[in-house]
């Protein structure tokens, strides 16, 4: 059984202005960008797996073949546990413990 997935606002910004920006240039990477990380976030809803975050009660899962990080956490909602994805950053960001990059 997978657990239900809910994406933060600061993540589907982030993720749609990085989309916009590769789909300028090229349209079909910027879909396939998208789709592996749709698949990622289904991934991690079946098995949970990573590292634990730079923020507290977080974790870091890598997307395999992308320089992205997934940040997320598992918490009850209505009964339910539901994987909420945090954030969404390229790993060329460089961000101190305890906090998100800007």
């Amino acid at each position: 059984m997978s657990l239900r997935i809910q994406w933060s606002r600061q993540a589907l910004d982030y993720l749609k202005s990085q989309i916009a920006f590769i789909s300028k240039d090229n349209p079909k990477a910027a879909r396939q960008i998208a789709r592996q990380l749709r698949l990622c976030a289904e991934r991690l809803a079946q098995t949970p797996s990573g590292r634990p975050g730079r923020v507290l009660g977080t974790w870091e899962k890598s997307v395999a073949g992308l320089p992205y990080v997934m940040a997320y956490t598992i918490r009850m909602q209505k009964a339910a546990e539901t994987l909420v994805i945090l954030r969404v950053i390229h790993t060329a960001r460089d961000w101190q413990a305890g906090t998100w990059p800007d």
